[in-house]
């Protein structure tokens, strides 16, 4: 049986260090999220961008006006692409942080359930209906837990 491949995860932050988790955390998730889910993706991208850069960019792609937590971006590949490529994910660490605040939750625990909701998205989950945000959302509590994280959805 050979070794499951490793995910290189390449984060690129536009905001500043303060209170974002460094690099090899959002590595750590990601992988966790991939595990045994993924055939040959073997990178992706996360990008922290500022409120602003992140309500215009769920503007143009949701047609939805403010700033959001979290978007994935799945890379679509061409025939005969073997990039290896899984996709790009944008946060925002002022909403994610003020969330955080709102919900009674522990930062970097939030931090580990949006990068791991956003792996899930490029992976092909989705939460339009109840019955796959039952099923996503059952799967991000495994991954979390195995993280020693709580369940993101018990109210604080």
């Amino acid at each position: 049986m050979s070794a499951p491949l490793e995910l290189y995860v390449f984060v690129e932050n536009r905001v500043g260090r303060k209170g974002v988790p460094i690099a090899r955390s959002f590595e750590r998730w990601a992988q966790a999220a991939a595990d045994g889910r993924r055939h040959g993706l073997t990178q992706l991208n996360i990008v922290l961008f500022d409120a602003k850069a992140a309500r215009a960019l769920n503007k143009q792609y949701r047609g939805k006006d403010y700033a959001t937590n979290v978007l994935s971006f799945p890379y679509e590949a061409m025939a005969g692409d073997t990039s290896g490529l899984l996709g790009d994910i944008v946060m925002c660490p002022a909403v994610i942080s003020r969330e955080a605040r709102e919900q009674g939750k522990n930062a970097r625990d939030h931090y580990a359930h949006l990068t791991v909701h956003g792996v899930l998205h490029l992976l092909g989950h989705d939460h339009e209906t109840g019955r796959d945000a039952v099923k996503m959302e059952a799967i991000e509590r495994r991954v979390l837990a195995g993280l020693g994280i709580s369940d993101p959805y018990v109210a604080r």
